[in-house]
């Protein structure tokens, strides 16, 4: 016991060592992907922002409508919106749907190619795995110190450890998916000389709609609960709010902010949903 103590593995620094040479070296390319994030998220909250309050709650209502086709979830819409900016939030809401749009479009960008990739090749999967795994079990704060050194404060930090613990589901659920198609189904293509790009376009795809569609909505739910980390790092929205209302025991205002926390989630969940 003492003998495995005394030679301890230096992993820590093989890791720090690893960030700073990255640090040293590739500092051009995480400004650029630093710079490139910042202005997706910007020219969201500029789309979010920049209209009245009652214009984005009329335009969010009107897309649950269209997504749902129910007159129950649309005025839970838009009366959910309006409690929002009744309690004071709209902006922090706004901040927060921006990070959550961000990691969404980021994570279903990544995540289904690498799911249909992995899907048709078994041992890129099993090779995914165990990263996947460390994913989304790693305490986040401990992928927050090289992320903070490596882009800074504010809201690209925010949306990168977002991204990390996130983006495994849109791979699984793909990778689900796409194995899940059947066989038959398969056959019939290819016996009408489909192509395999074919086959992925016009079979496999549509039966793995459903199961992406689950990848996206589980995005965003992962997503919105780390809006208290992102705001560790410098990320503004709902988790700010929640920080001072925890630093200053304030209870009202922490159950004000968890009630538009909750509406934002059950909003967004129910509008990407697929019906049955």
């Amino acid at each position: 016991m003492e003998w495995l103590e005394e030679h301890k593995l230096p992993l820590g620094k093989w890791v720090q060592r690893g960030v700073d040479w990255l640090t040293d070296n590739a500092a051009w390319f995480f400004d650029g992907l630093a710079l490139g994030l910042e202005s997706v998220i910007d020219t969201l909250l500029w789309c979010l922002q920049t209209p009245p309050a009652l214009a984005v709650v009329a335009v969010v209502t009107l897309l649950s409508w269209l997504a749902r086709r129910s007159w129950g979830f649309t005025l839970f819409t838009a009366a959910g919106l309006l409690l929002i900016i009744n309690l004071g939030y709209w902006i922090e809401t706004t901040e927060t749907l921006a990070l959550v749009i961000a990691s969404a479009v980021v994570c279903m960008g990544v995540g289904v190619p690498i799911g249909i990739a992995a899907a048709h090749r078994p041992w890129l999967m099993n090779a995914l795995s165990p990263i996947l795994d460390l994913m989304q079990t790693i305490p986040t704060f401990v992928y927050l110190i090289p992320a903070l050194i490596l882009f800074g404060l504010g809201m690209v930090p925010g949306l990168i450890a977002t991204v990390i613990f996130a983006i495994p589901a849109p791979i699984r659920l793909t990778h689900l998916g796409i194995t899940s198609t059947p066989t038959a189904l398969i056959e019939a293509g290819k016996s009408f000389g489909a192509t395999p790009r074919q086959l992925l376009w016009k079979v496999e795809l549509p039966f793995a709609m459903p199961q992406i569609m689950a990848g996206l909505t589980q995005t965003i739910m992962l997503s919105l609960s780390m809006v208290v980390v992102a705001a560790l790092v410098g990320a503004s929205g709902l988790g700010v709010s929640t920080l001072r209302a925890l630093n200053t025991v304030n209870i009202a205002k922490g159950f004000e902010v968890g009630i538009a926390i909750v509406l934002v989630a059950i909003i967004s969940d129910r509008m990407f949903k697929r019906s049955k």
